[in-house]
């Protein structure tokens, strides 16, 4: 690291550049200038003033600005940081200043400055404003509620009076272990991914230097196998599904309807639906097996369908029509934000849900793998070479039956018809 070195008042003053590189070199700024620095998210960035050397200007990665002044005393570098937070750049000079002037004068003003006392951050401070600047302007009015609600159940009560710096790997290990001590192990998993992007986020702001966050698991592994939606998580999803509106929404609600695979009703084409017919046909390139899937759509799938908007270009559910919506990830945030916090689930548990709703409404074991695909089980091997049935009114009756439940979890009072074999 190269220094340049001035004299005032024959004190010497070190000026510091990150590189040595000529566009390194000290500028005099500006309050203007001073706005536009960008922070740097991997390191603190320290830039010299040229308008008063021996001030700088410091950038911390979370963006949190202040002001410093690097100096030599007896022939030893100094740094005094000037206190009082961030200052306009003019009364930054004026302070750099009047410290400088105590150097000139035999004088250490970074052991004369007084000691701060020591910073106490409480957690639950430290959790408001998380929830206030973080949680609130990026997420849904509903996920904020639930997450402040979780925050006020179990987290506040144990570790909401604690200074943020001196909560530790066993702390959040007891709380957790708390939660699922009584039967919510889903919801300490919750409350561990809150924590997680808490903690990251107070990083990011210089309450932490690290998460205590490291190396804690989570309470509960969740089978993702096993993982099937209740009825009054199905209710919730399909008004988040409906407030989300198309294509996020609307992807979600033709998982549910239909059973299909993900990357199935994503891609879904306007050539592969014949809408007279009431068919969707999945050709053989885009299922699983490689065999073409016909698949009935439902009253409520063909309501849904003829509802999209007709964007130019092949794709169903597209923002541009040339390309299918494939973000799953971005879909089950963007449904999230809607929902609030249910448990653990994914898309794929949609596919799950529709097999074991099936099941629950009487719908045989062989019509609901023919709805979903599956070349296993009771339509594997042996069977499957001689059972050459296409169970197409099975799978429609089977479909309809399914829709009529999903739809008459929004309104209980309508009844649901279920499967009658023959």
């Amino acid at each position: 690291m190269k220094k340049l070195e001035t004299r005032r008042n024959n004190i010497s003053l070190p000026v510091r550049y990150p590189s040595g590189r000529a566009e390194d070199m000290a500028k005099k700024l500006t309050d203007i200038s001073i706005k536009k620095i960008r922070p740097d998210p991997a390191k603190r960035l320290e830039i010299p003033d040229a308008g008063k050397p021996g001030l700088y200007l410091v950038i911390q990665p979370s963006g949190k600005k202040s002001w410093a002044v690097r100096y030599r005393f007896n022939g030893k570098p100094r740094k005094l940081t000037l206190r009082g937070g961030f200052h306009s750049l003019a009364a930054a000079h004026e302070l750099a200043q009047e410290a400088l002037g105590k150097v000139a004068k035999g004088r250490d003003p970074a052991a004369e400055a007084p000691v701060a006392p020591p910073r106490v951050d409480l957690f639950k401070d430290v959790a408001a404003d998380f929830i206030k600047r973080h949680v609130k302007p990026n997420t849904s009015s509903t996920y904020s509620r639930d997450l402040e609600r979780r925050f006020v159940k179990d987290v506040l009560p144990r570790l909401g009076e604690r200074d943020i710096r001196e909560i530790t790997k066993l702390d959040i290990d007891e709380l957790l272990d708390a939660v699922a001590d009584r039967g919510g192990g889903l919801s300490a998993n919750v409350i561990h991914s809150m924590l997680r992007s808490l903690f990251i986020w107070s990083v990011g702001e210089g309450f932490l230097d690290a998460s205590p966050m490291v190396n804690v698991k989570r309470p509960l592994k969740v089978s993702a196998r096993d993982r099937v939606l209740s009825e009054d998580e199905i209710k919730r999803l399909w008004l988040a599904c409906e407030a989300v509106g198309y294509p996020y929404g609307t992807l979600a609600q033709l998982l549910l309807l239909t059973g299909q695979r993900r990357s199935e009703v994503s891609g879904m084409r306007w050539d592969e639906l014949d809408l007279d017919r009431r068919v969707w046909l999945i050709p053989g390139e885009r299922t699983k097996n490689g065999e073409p899937h016909e698949v009935p759509l439902s009253a409520p799938s063909l309501e849904i369908v003829n509802s999209l908007p007709k964007i130019k270009g092949r794709y169903v559910l597209t923002f541009t029509g040339d390309y299918p919506v494939t973000n799953h990830g971005a879909a089950k945030r963007a449904i999230d934000d809607e929902l609030g916090a249910i448990d653990h689930w994914t898309l794929h548990d949609l596919r799950r849900t529709v097999a074991t709703g099936m099941a629950r409404l009487h719908i045989p074991l062989q019509v609901a793998e023919k709805v979903l695909n599956h070349i296993s089980g009771t339509l594997g091997g042996i069977a499957g070479i001689y059972n050459r049935h296409d169970y197409a009114d099975e799978k429609r009756q089977a479909l309809e039956a399914w829709g009529r439940y999903v739809l008459s979890l929004q309104r209980p009072a309508e009844n649901v018809v279920t499967f009658r074999a023959g």
